[in-house]
């Protein structure tokens, strides 16, 4: 590296050592109170903060700057305007305005908006997000921003998160007000997402149509060799893995991104990077980025990084680990329990408000994490079931048990490890174990949703997470603000006992893998959404309009904009990976298979020509198999062609995806399944495509 690390950190960062240094006393106070108390911001400090951030850009290489955004794409957005204002002469200045700054307006048309938005109706807006630190990428000045349309609908991600940030920090901040927390003026939601990927050879991944289009293959038989032997997790990372994650590490640390772990991952070319902790809005933009520079170091290497959750069969897909907790102005940690959690009131009611949030508003968490690329990985073992859990392990679950019960807690105290040698040290065991078969598991001081798919935005699951969360912290604020201090203590426990008694159906502590809990789940009334086209109509339902309405976190409209954006994500991805598949098969397997076959019967009559011998009964058998299984897969693919038409035709949106998930996929893997049988049996030479064991062993 060209600088020590410190040097190095946030170097293309506008951050508060940059603003102390380049922005007048006045300036600078004035835009600390806007980003900590969330107070408007004057045109005249924009101006000011305009010019030093140009100033320094422009120092640090930028000659452009952009509207950094997060349309419902999934992915960001951003149109490049260059600083250079022509003064005549050919001699330019190099301006950028408070106006430029706070305000830019791209075609909102042209992005998704669930009828939102008209062809004609083409105004929209993006506004500066002080709360996010502007960034240099690639010579480009970012500005992180919210997008709205003319009419001040939102139309990306950020603005939901940050209206559910400002609910949870106020609802919050309320119910420690009746605590005696007086000290307490902001609350903020933190997140750490753990990012799961793969990483193959560049050269192969052009092979392979449905990697391009897709992500994902859609064909392909198993390696020899998977996952099975265990070898690969935590294992020593090879050259030109370990030379892509250091200069991926020290890109993501230029831009003030604080990624700390990196490793492989259970399934051969599968890694892992997790950041430390932040603010939930500076956690997903740094999230957004991390994955487009995770793309674009991947090139570098000659490398293609992966992010759908599903791109190969028979071994794990990738998930994102939304680790969640909450943070007071005062530095502490609502979630932590302390060295007696029985004894802590503060955390025993912020602990009992999660756990009734994730009960009552399961069907949206499960919303959240819908998508035709997570349908693959959910519910297999490698992921969660789709069903919402909540783990807290043995010591939470007995105080818990002793509060509904009314029976004393005998807290074991921290327990001393010894793993048996002499020479090691002992250690504190900790409190909690770890439960990687909970969609929703509590692990020391945090919350760790683990349902999200590789590629998702984190806004959305912390949207519905800091909602439903703030939701309940009212409804415990409103039963004990008007109670008598002397008989606070004695309230809040029946709080706690009637809380744990509704919801303890939600708290499990065993393996979530398998048939027997799917069983227990149904008798406890938790629902199990297995896919997302049975997920998405819960966005819509009275509860979630109420909960999202009432807390001004969308409009009706903006709710149902959503929904429609779902479906047609939905179905639209589903149409990719049909239609791909079907030129795959038609145009590259089929052809080379009929080759193949072709060139088997001319060895056979030439055997039978030189050496006066007919074909064996095993060559005859080799033969029929290659021949029959051409006109089956022929057959299945005339099947998926009809499905395909059948779901275009279908003008009904849920009904679309429902037919999507539950006809057009089958119909997708009938053929894949003919044609990955197929495969075993042809040499390498004359599959048209790489295989398995080459796109996960050859780097």
């Amino acid at each position: 590296m060209g600088k020590n690390i410190p040097e190095l950190y946030g170097s293309l960062v506008f951050n508060d050592k940059v603003m102390r240094n380049k922005l007048p006393k006045d300036v600078y106070k004035a835009l600390r109170k806007t980003i900590e108390n969330g107070t408007h911001l004057e045109l005249d400090v924009a101006n000011a903060v305009a010019v030093a951030m140009k100033e320094w850009a422009v120092e640090n290489g930028a000659t452009h700057f952009t509207h950094w955004f997060q349309p419902m794409t999934g992915i960001t957005a951003e149109k490049h305007d260059s600083f250079i204002t022509p003064t005549g002469d050919c001699e330019i200045n190099m301006d950028f305005s408070g106006k430029e700054l706070v305000k830019g307006e791209p075609d909102a048309s042209s992005f998704p908006s669930g009828g939102l938005r008209a062809t004609f109706e083409a105004r929209g807006y993006t506004a500066w997000d002080p709360t996010s630190p502007a960034f240099i990428k690639d010579g480009t000045l970012c500005i992180p921003t919210a997008f709205c349309s003319y009419s001040g609908e939102a139309l990306d991600k950020k603005t939901p998160l940050l209206r559910s940030m400002e609910t949870l920090s106020r609802e919050a901040v309320r119910l420690l007000r009746i605590l005696g927390r007086d000290d307490i003026t902001r609350v903020l939601a933190t997140v750490g997402p753990e990012q799961e990927y793969f990483l193959i050879d560049k050269d192969l991944y052009k092979k392979r149509k449905d990697l391009i289009f897709c992500g994902r293959t859609l064909l392909g038989s198993p390696a020899p060799k998977g996952q099975e032997m265990e070898d690969h997790y935590f294992g020593v990372l090879k050259p030109r893995i370990s030379a892509f994650m250091h200069d991926l590490d020290e890109e993501l640390w230029k831009l003030g991104i604080p990624a700390k772990t990196k490793h492989n991952e259970v399934a051969p070319a599968q890694h892992e990077l997790a950041p430390v902790f932040e603010t939930a809005n500076i956690a997903a933009d740094h999230n957004q980025v991390t994955m487009e520079i995770m793309k674009k170091v991947a090139e570098k290497h000659g490398l293609v990084c992966l992010l759908h959750e599903k791109p190969f069969e028979g071994i794990n897909g990738s998930g994102k680990h939304n680790n969640w907790s909450l943070t007071a102005n005062d530095g502490s940690n609502l979630l932590n329990p302390g060295k007696t959690p029985a004894e802590n009131t503060q955390f025993l009611l912020f602990l009992t408000a999660v756990i009734q949030a994730v009960d009552e508003y399961a069907d949206l968490l499960r919303v959240s994490v819908a998508s035709a690329g997570n349908d693959h990985r959910l519910g297999a073992n490698e992921a969660p079931p789709a069903i919402i859990s909540i783990f807290l392990g043995e010591e939470l679950s007995a105080i818990l048990d002793s509060i509904e019960n009314d029976t004393f807690f005998k807290d074991p105290g921290r327990i001393l490890m010894s793993a048996g040698a002499t020479v090691l040290p002992h250690f504190i065991k900790d409190n909690t174990d770890r439960n990687r078969t909970s969609p929703f598991a509590f692990t020391g001081n945090k919350f760790e949703f683990r349902m999200l798919g590789s590629h998702a935005s984190v806004s959305g699951p912390n949207v519905v997470l800091n909602t439903a969360v703030a939701e309940i912290l009212s409804q415990f604020s409103d039963r004990l603000c008007n109670v008598p201090k002397d008989h606070l203590h004695d309230e809040i426990m029946s709080l706690l006992k009637d809380t744990i008694r509704s919801h303890k159906k939600v708290v499990f502590n065993g393996n979530g893998y398998t048939d027997e809990w799917i069983e227990e789940a149904q008798k406890r009334g938790l629902a199990n959404l297995r896919s997302s086209a049975d997920a998405f109509p819960k966005f819509i339902s009275p509860k979630s309009m109420d909960l999202f309405t009432r807390h001004q976190i969308f409009t009706e409209e903006e709710i149902r904009s959503r929904y429609e954006i779902f479906l047609e994500n939905y179905r639209k991805t589903i149409y990719i990976e049909a239609k791909t598949l079907v030129e795959m098969a038609e145009k590259e397997f089929l052809p080379s298979l009929l080759a193949y076959t072709g060139d088997m019967i001319k060895i056979a009559f030439a055997k039978q020509n030189f050496l006066s011998r007919t074909a064996s009964d095993a060559e005859k058998f080799f033969i029929e198999h290659l021949s029959s299984g051409y006109e089956e897969a022929f057959q299945l693919l005339s099947d998926l062609k009809s499905s395909l038409c059948t779901a275009q035709a279908i003008s009904d949106p849920l009904k679309n995806a429902q037919y999507c998930h539950d006809t057009l996929l089958s119909s997708m893997e009938k053929l894949r399944a003919t044609l990955d049988d197929l495969e075993t049996r042809m040499p390498s030479d004359y599959l048209p495509y790489p295989t398995y064991d080459q796109l996960l062993f050859s780097i």
